[in-house]
């Protein structure tokens, strides 16, 4: 099936069908400054709640030395870094810790242990990567130092007990943190790879109906072109001539060429439109039936010669190489009968051990009688046919045989088709 490197612009232009906009999760540092509604939440109700544990005599540490009214200080700091948690989550760590240090010298707040691990867990999930990972190792290495420090201090077991509660407030968070980042992170990137991948599903279904369009354009002119031409041309002649004679040999020729073309479009369509599995395919023009062809081309008024030079017993032809070959001469036969001038066609065959050589020779000049309007897409296809085996075209205007009486011009179409087609992608061989 052949590839087209422009899809439709219909196709071209529509979204991937199912494939939604993907918004990974937003750092702090893309969404601005102004403090997002759930930490003003968060800070507004950790401020209130240790004013009230405080109005209630609820404190966690006795004998210090700041008392009174001092522990609101640290806690109204710790709250204003609540509202930094998501923008600015470098600042909010420091000062969020000196707070906590500030802490240690009044009655001490729950409410301000509570929000400094959400400080330190908001900086990990909110953080730079690099502060994702720096902050756990910090806190862990912290934990133990204060562990090790207090044992060795009151050398009594309970100090382990210390060292527990530092974890609980930092490394515990921090490491709460990256656990969520890197579940989002996968989240994320497992929608940027869903993404991805109805992208290419898109792209691939777009290049699939392209080709088929191309492939189906093809035969659908390959098959048709030539009864069509040969209607066009010889109704022309009936209404130019006034003779009765030769308007009755061209209904002839036009009767016969709009039953095979129906024919061929019933064949066709009954094939697109026909879904069952057990449909045995339509069997693919043959070399063999070449001499068929030419004969239909000499019926329609063309002068053709026939000469296949291949050696006998030289194998089985592949069926692509086959089929295109076909079809190359098929669409050089309908162009000679559409423009050629009056003169012999001459059609040749050469096969060697690798490649099946197709040579059409037609007369190249101003031609008197009617002709049919061309578009090109003859040319086209046998490129595009061609291509498709890795072979090599040719279609342009070249100087005659020396040995030739008049020594006109001819239109040669060159074909050179390699016979090993493993390595070739190939066609359908849809007749």
């Amino acid at each position: 099936m052949p590839s087209s490197s422009h899809p439709p612009p219909e196709d071209a232009a529509r979204p991937a069908a199912g494939a939604a906009a993907v918004r990974p999760h937003r750092r702090p540092q893309d969404i601005g400054l102004s403090p997002h509604r759930v930490d003003r939440l968060i800070a507004t109700v950790g401020l209130c709640g240790g004013t009230a544990m405080w109005a209630l005599g609820l404190q966690t540490q006795y004998q210090r030395l700041l008392d009174g009214a001092w522990v609101l200080l640290p806690l109204a700091v710790m709250a204003g870094t609540e509202l930094l948690r998501r923008t600015r989550p470098r600042i909010a760590l420091p000062v969020a810790t000196l707070a906590l240090v500030a802490d240690q010298f009044t009655q001490g707040s729950l409410a301000t242990l509570v929000m400094f691990t959400d400080i330190v867990y908001a900086s990990v999930l909110y953080g730079r990567p690099v502060d994702a990972r720096r902050i756990p190792v910090t806190t862990g290495l912290l934990s133990l130092a204060v562990t090790i420090g207090f044992l060795a201090w009151f050398r009594r077991p309970e100090a382990i007990l210390i060292g527990v509660v530092t974890a609980l407030l930092s490394f515990a968070p921090a490491a709460t943190g990256v656990l969520v980042r890197t579940h989002r992170d996968t989240a994320d990137a497992e929608r940027l790879r869903a993404e991805q991948t109805a992208l290419l599903a898109e792209m691939d279904r777009v290049q699939a109906v392209a080709a088929e369009r191309a492939r189906m354009a093809r035969e659908l002119h390959d098959m048709v072109a030539n009864h069509l031409s040969a209607i066009a041309i010889h109704s022309t002649a009936a209404l130019s001539l006034d003779d009765p004679r030769t308007t009755q040999d061209a209904l002839g020729v036009i009767r016969e060429n709009s039953v095979q073309g129906l024919a061929e479009m019933r064949r066709l369509i009954g094939i697109l439109r026909d879904s069952s599995e057990d449909r045995e395919p339509a069997v693919a023009p043959t070399l063999d039936g070449l001499a068929a062809l030419v004969a239909g081309a000499r019926v329609n008024g063309l002068d053709v010669s026939l000469e296949d030079t291949r050696a006998a017993g030289t194998g089985k032809l592949p069926a692509p190489v086959e089929l295109a070959a076909y079809r190359i001469v098929q669409e050089s036969l309908t162009n000679a009968l559409k423009h050629a001038s009056p003169g012999l066609v001459a059609v040749r065959l050469t096969q060697d051990a690798t490649t099946l050589s197709v040579r059409v020779t037609s007369p190249y000049g101003h031609r008197d009688g009617p002709r049919a309007p061309g578009s090109g897409a003859g040319l086209i296809g046998m490129r595009e046919r061609t291509a498709l085996l890795r072979g090599t075209f040719e279609a342009a205007p070249r100087p005659a045989d020396p040995h030739s009486a008049d020594g006109a011009e001819v239109w040669c179409v060159c074909a050179t088709l390699p016979i090993d087609t493993a390595g070739n992608p190939g066609e359908g061989v849809t007749a």
